[in-house]
């Protein structure tokens, strides 16, 4: 059976035992999870991430609409973005001790996964991540309890590629964090710029947490290309190569995958990064340009990626909350897809209450969101990114693709 028909019937199933006049039976508060990097090698997006995600939160909780009148708690969890264990057991205390009905996140694709099979999925918890784009995510058994508000990195490599050909790279080298992200985006990346007509003329992994570079980055030299591909993190690994290619000559053209997209990256490394390219999920939509104002207004300053993201990611949870007129698990999972896909009335960021009070009418919703969201039968988004360039001391979007 297709993915998008078990959710349908799921959504039916469920349904059969609520109604938003089930809204008088609402819990005073209702705790949500987010689960993401606090400590590791993305530790510098991390903040900014929560904050988004709580933004949508507090929005909901002063609207007074949510089922009666509940208010929102969110409680966080340390992902570290890399160690499997830990994450499973930051996520088991926040479903069994915490108590959450769903989970905003998890951040990095391998531990995402680890949560989603270990945790999440057999205790009923509907996650939504902002951030964990392998494309082997797509696939994941998840029973419909899984979605993301970013796309797959399948689509990200080629678009990377077809930037690197316009602006005349044909030859490059490939270095990857060793997990599920770098390896997924490094592989997509590749097949892409192979098939318009790249060069790959080395391919190797590295690890995060080294204090020494040298060998690696002297190895992919070797292969005689002028440009490294990196698709690492910006506070580990991926920030530890770019500074050693700098420093021994190595290398002076850079292009990025999303995970080294902040502005940590430029304040670390200076000026050797200026012309750098690289992508990063995002738009030019009136959400997007709408929600920036609206988050620098609520006092999140920082321009990092996923911030947007997280904040829609948040916002599904409570509007199929809403539509569900339940904070039951398996309610919730029922009415994602219903308000995050037309029909219904669009609704965009700082919109919440007007979302909330027309499910409370029994109406649709669209929601658009900050991204654009539209989640494809797997439950995930089919996403646009931002070509950027380092230009000066911070990252510029030159287009949106």
């Amino acid at each position: 059976m297709p993915k998008y028909m078990r959710k349908a019937l799921l959504a039916s199933v469920a349904l059969a035992g609520f109604s938003l006049g089930s809204a008088a039976m609402a819990q005073d508060d209702v705790k949500i999870g987010v689960i993401l990097g606090f400590t590791g090698p993305i530790e510098s997006l991390t903040p900014d991430m929560a904050a988004s995600a709580e933004l949508a939160m507090t929005e909901v909780t002063e609207s007074g609409l949510l089922l009666g009148g509940a208010t929102v708690t969110p409680v966080r969890g340390d992902s570290t973005c890399v160690d499997a264990a830990a994450a499973t057991a930051a996520a088991e205390r926040l479903i069994t001790s915490d108590n959450v009905v769903a989970i905003v996140g998890a951040d990095c694709s391998g531990v995402t996964t680890a949560i989603a099979e270990s945790v999440a999925i057999p205790n009923g918890v509907v996650m939504v991540s902002p951030s964990a784009t392998s494309p082997a995510l797509t696939t994941i058994t998840d029973n419909g309890y899984f979605f993301r508000t970013a796309p797959s990195d399948a689509r990200q490599g080629e678009i990377l590629a077809d930037v690197a050909m316009e602006r005349g790279i044909e030859t490059v080298a490939i270095t990857y964090t060793n997990n599920d992200y770098g390896k997924g985006l490094a592989d997509s990346f590749a097949a892409a710029y192979q098939a318009i007509g790249g060069t790959v003329a080395a391919t190797a992994a590295h690890e995060d947490g080294k204090a020494d570079y040298s060998a690696e980055v002297a190895a992919l030299a070797a292969s005689g290309a002028d440009t490294l591909a990196v698709f690492g993190y910006l506070d580990q690994g991926g920030k530890g190569m770019i500074q050693t290619s700098l420093d021994t000559g190595a290398f002076s053209s850079f292009i990025l995958g999303d995970g080294m997209i902040g502005q940590s990256l430029i304040d670390n490394i200076g000026d050797g990064l200026v012309g750098t390219v690289g992508t990063v999920p995002g738009s030019d939509s009136e959400g997007a340009a709408s929600f920036d104002v609206y988050a620098r207004e609520s006092g999140i300053e920082g321009d990092g990626p996923y911030r947007a993201e997280s904040y829609d990611a948040a916002a599904l949870i409570m509007l199929a909350m809403q539509a569900a007129g339940s904070a039951d698990r398996a309610a919730i999972q029922a009415q994602i897809m219903n308000v995050a896909n037309a029909p219904g009335e669009p609704i965009g960021p700082g919109e919440l209450a007007r979302g909330l009070q027309i499910l409370a009418d029994g109406g649709e919703i669209d929601y658009v969101g900050a991204t654009n969201v539209e989640l494809t039968d797997v439950g995930e988004a089919a996403g646009s990114y931002k070509e950027l360039e380092v230009v000066g001391d911070s990252f510029t979007t030159i287009q949106v693709r």
